[in-house]
């Protein structure tokens, strides 16, 4: 039987593209007037401590949230997504990545 993971790919380029694109919606249906529902059929456990063995096997955060997270020049889209992440990592360090 095939088993999946998400620990070992969490922040990876395709979770960070995800991730940016899903805030920005999220950002836009709220500033309308009417009420909205999102459900995520495909969530994970929610926190990723990217510091465990699963993430650190193949480090796979490295060539997304991890060059996000040290990038000098990110576009202000990023800047839902950034605070939510910088949130769950005060002392600077990425550690926590939502997922």
């Amino acid at each position: 039987m095939l088993s999946y993971r998400h620990m070992y790919h969490a922040g990876n380029f395709a979770d960070v593209f995800k991730h940016a694109l899903l805030s920005r919606l999220l950002v836009a249906l709220s500033a309308k007037d009417k009420p909205c529902f999102y459900l995520d059929t495909h969530a994970g456990i929610g926190l990723y401590d990217l510091t465990h063995s699963w993430a650190q096997k193949a480090r796979e955060y490295d060539n997304g949230m991890g060059r996000l997270w040290t990038a000098q020049d990110v576009p202000s889209l990023f800047a839902p997504y950034l605070k939510i992440v910088h949130a769950l990592n005060p002392d600077g360090r990425l550690r926590y990545y939502p997922g």
